[in-house]
């Protein structure tokens, strides 16, 4: 099931999908987010959104990406994987996009349900 989440603290939908789904997956407020991924982008000399950065900042938190089962690859979407994984804590990677899974359901600003996840990380 879809929950709507945009921790944006002014509401805005910017391309801040990654923020919004470590917020999800670690309780932090949108601002501790977007400066941790904009202090370690400086560290690594990379921008904030770039996946190197993001994957870092998931990986510092106990996260470990992982290559999506190779079940019908073009067709295992979000909402598939969530209903496959009623308990856990997920962020899944879709083209361009990261939305968050938690317990079987996504959180995402808009319904990314039927988006296909390419990876994901997990909580070791």
């Amino acid at each position: 099931m879809w929950i709507q989440f945009n921790p944006n603290p002014q509401g805005l939908l910017v391309g801040d999908c990654t923020v919004r789904s470590i917020c999800a997956v670690t309780g932090l407020d949108w601002n501790t987010v977007h400066k941790a991924l904009c202090d370690l982008s400086g560290d690594m000399a990379d921008m904030p959104s770039a996946d190197r950065v993001w994957w870092e900042l998931l990986r510092q938190f106990g996260f470990t990406r992982k290559k999506m089962i190779d079940r019908c690859p073009e067709c295992y979407t979000v909402a598939d994987f969530a209903a496959d994984h009623s308990s856990g804590i997920y962020v899944l990677g879709p083209h361009e996009h990261a939305v968050a899974v938690i317990s079987g359901n996504w959180w995402d600003s808009w319904d990314s349900g039927q988006t296909v996840p390419t990876y994901y990380f997990s909580r070791r």
